[in-house]
């Protein structure tokens, strides 16, 4: 696991660095979503998570719900297309549980992806994703996790 400034990134997720947000493609094809540890520490505590209902497509790049903090309300951008198949109910009813555990129980949507192959190209994992969050942690003059 990549830690950096504070933030852990696990070497086997595929991040869209732009906009904080990880994809992990399961056995069974399907792609679980959501929030680095380094976007929930820019968001606040989270106090609501609003997500699409199952059965919606959205294209990559594009909302797949909204999380709401004392100081923020905004997407969680979906980071390839394909299909919302489930919702974390868990992520709903307590949303701080995002905060507390990003990369498991505070998972947001889980998609049936239209194209991996073709669209998880422009995620990064591993060596690259660190060095890229470093880069933007840089420049926006992040002092690093809790």
């Amino acid at each position: 696991m990549a830690l950096v400034r504070g933030c852990n990134f696990p070497d086997d997720l595929y991040y869209n660095v732009d906009d904080n947000v990880w994809a992990r493609r399961e056995s069974d094809g399907t792609v679980i979503v959501g929030m680095t540890t380094y976007g929930c520490v820019l968001s606040g505590e989270i106090v609501a998570w609003t997500a699409k209902k199952a059965g919606r497509s959205v294209d990559q790049n594009k909302s797949t719900g909204t999380v709401e903090s004392g100081k923020w309300v905004g997407p969680v951008k979906a980071p390839v297309s394909g299909e919302i198949i489930a919702v974390n109910e868990v992520a709903v009813a307590v949303p701080s549980t995002i905060n507390a555990d990003p990369y498991g129980a505070g998972w947001l949507v889980r998609m049936k992806p239209c194209d991996w192959a073709g669209e998880s190209g422009t995620l990064l994992n591993g060596q690259a994703a660190a060095e890229a969050f470093e880069a933007k942690m840089q420049t926006e003059g992040f002092p690093g996790c809790a």
